[in-house]
């Protein structure tokens, strides 16, 4: 079970201190990258990465919001990103999974949450992470969304039928309730933006979020 807090709902005049004060319980950091244009919001790119990662040694999980993120990759790359998430639902998605992985970054592949499991499921032997949207993308603060946990379960049956080494992310609503939901439906990765940047003790909050979904997977904390 790994956490990813989102370092949207953090204090972005004061971003070292706060990814500093939740990294030893984190596994990944989260960067929500929004143009205004695929998504309503527009947030941070490159520039901020290349800043954190002077200041951190975790991993850092871009999701690209993004109409064009093929003309991103190299920026991002060199700002010293590990990974970068990419949605489906921009289409032409084989040549952009193989054009992240060809900048030597870890690929996932987002799915908003009214896409279908199966526009994702040809690419799965393609990518290192599913990121399954439990909100719909473009701002922090959202509700939870059920609906989405039976194509997580969807994903856990098809990831482990084919024995892939794919880890799969859940987004949006993330506390220790839903993410403990979305656990027991065969999530691993959660991202959690205002749980825990929100809460009044961040490394508490995902401490206890860690504590909740490894609860309920059945697997050590």
């Amino acid at each position: 079970m790994r956490i990813a807090p989102s370092i949207l709902s953090a204090d972005f005049a004061d971003l070292a201190r706060a990814v500093a004060g939740v990294a030893s319980e984190a596994d990944t950091l989260h960067v929500d990258v929004m143009d205004g244009h695929f998504v309503p919001n527009l947030t941070i790119g490159p520039p901020v990465v290349k800043a954190l990662r002077a200041h951190t040694d975790l991993y850092l999980d871009c999701h690209l919001m993004v109409t064009n993120p093929a003309d991103l990759l190299a920026g991002f790359t060199r700002a010293g990103a590990n990974g970068c998430t990419v949605h489906v639902e921009l289409g032409d998605t084989a040549a952009l999974v193989a054009e992240v992985r060809g900048h030597g970054l870890d690929v996932g592949l987002a799915l908003s949450p009214d896409t279908p499991f199966d526009a994702a499921a040809p690419f799965l032997d393609q990518v290192d992470l599913l990121l399954l949207m439990t909100v719909f993308p473009g701002f922090g603060g959202q509700a939870f969304m059920e609906e989405v946990l039976p194509k997580v379960a969807a994903a856990r049956a098809e990831v482990d039928r084919r024995a892939l080494d794919v880890a799969i992310q859940v987004d949006g609503g993330i506390d220790a309730h839903t993410g403990a939901a979305a656990a027991a439906a065969g999530a691993d990765v959660f991202v959690a933006g205002t749980a825990i940047f929100g809460a009044d003790d961040p490394r508490a909050a995902a401490r206890e979020l860690r504590a909740a979904v490894s609860a309920a997977a059945g697997v050590p904390s």
